[in-house]
């Protein structure tokens, strides 16, 4: 894509403001729903299957879905340069340091982190069906993110997605350990 192409699609991108439609309302109800329903049997079946290892193990994943949230959106409000007036979110750079340096994502991982911590906690099955259709959402969202940070950012963000992971973490790590400094 031109560079005056690019200009004429980020323009068109930052001036769209998101206005929910009857889909959008319906179907963040029906994961409003799922979450709730999540936490619900979190609580109702706490240890359901008494294993103590998923137990501990949830709550591991439960803080580190915690800490990745934090790092992402420290990074995003330091590094992201918004324009004055925006919310921390609508940067205008493409962040790569921090934890944006190991995953692509880091703000979907934590939640998808945060789900399978509720399903090692609650260790039931309806836990595991709740989270089902939110992950699958969560995933589509980055893939749909990514098209739209492509076409906003263009090949500084293509450069971006061949360097770092969309979300997984340990391949972060071993090529962000490997980096030439």
């Amino acid at each position: 894509m031109d560079n005056k192409n690019r200009v004429k699609s980020e323009q068109k991108i930052q001036q769209q403001q998101w206005k929910p439609n009857l889909k959008d309302i319906i179907l963040w109800s029906f994961f409003g729903i799922l979450f709730v329903g999540q936490v619900v049997l979190c609580f109702m079946f706490y240890n359901g299957a008494n294993l103590d290892f998923l137990l501990y193990l949830g709550w591991a994943t439960f803080a580190f879905s915690m800490i990745i949230e934090m790092f992402a959106r420290t990074a995003f409000q330091e590094k992201g340069k918004a324009p004055k007036g925006k919310g921390w979110i609508q940067t205008s750079v493409v962040v790569e340091s921090g934890v944006y340096a190991i995953v692509r994502h880091p703000m979907y991982l934590s939640f998808i982190l945060f789900f399978l911590s509720l399903i090692l906690i609650s260790q039931h099955w309806l836990s595991l069906i709740f989270a089902i259709p939110i992950t699958v959402y969560f995933y589509l969202s980055m893939v749909q993110e990514e098209q739209s940070s492509i076409i906003k950012f263009g090949d500084a963000y293509r450069n971006y997605m061949q360097r770092v992971p969309r979300i997984n973490f340990v391949l972060g790590i071993i090529r962000l350990l490997r980096k030439p400094v």
